[in-house]
């Protein structure tokens, strides 16, 4: 015997996964580091996400060391510059699939060695493949990527 209770919870859990399943593919989460050398190099890369310099290489660009830069990542962002520069890439990578830029080329231009890798970063982040998170958006005929998130 199906209760009222029981069809309360079956509409929820399914209220609860659409709700779910169109937060994927939203923008990812990518707070602005305080301090202005880390400020400085989020700035130059939010640019040109591409640019493929080192934590090293910006570090010595802004003459401090490298672990300084790191840790005011970490500390002010809650990232590793790595992740805080790998997420940024990928948002940046939702605007070109939406102008219907092709995944290699998408790839290339926000800062991936390989195609191979940003289709796994992108899936990591995302839970879906580029080519299956534009062909789910062009279906649902909603903009090609979400609001940010927390917004």
């Amino acid at each position: 015997m199906v209760t009222d209770t029981a069809i309360l919870v079956e509409v929820r859990d399914a209220k609860l996964f659409a709700l779910l399943s169109g937060l994927r593919g939203s923008r990812l989460a990518v707070p602005e580091p305080r301090s202005p050398i880390a400020r400085a190099v989020a700035g130059s890369l939010a640019e040109t996400p591409g640019d493929q310099r080192t934590a090293t290489e910006w570090a010595a660009l802004h003459f401090t060391s490298s672990t300084s830069l790191r840790r005011a990542f970490r500390a002010e962002s809650g990232l590793s510059f790595t992740e805080w520069r790998t997420r940024l890439r990928l948002n940046h990578s939702l605007d070109l699939l939406a102008k219907g830029m092709l995944v290699g080329a998408v790839a290339a231009r926000v800062g991936f060695t390989s195609a191979n890798g940003y289709i796994l970063a992108f899936r990591r982040h995302f839970g879906e493949t580029p080519g299956a998170y534009i062909a789910r958006r062009s279906s649902s005929g909603g903009p090609i990527h979400g609001q940010l998130q927390g917004s």
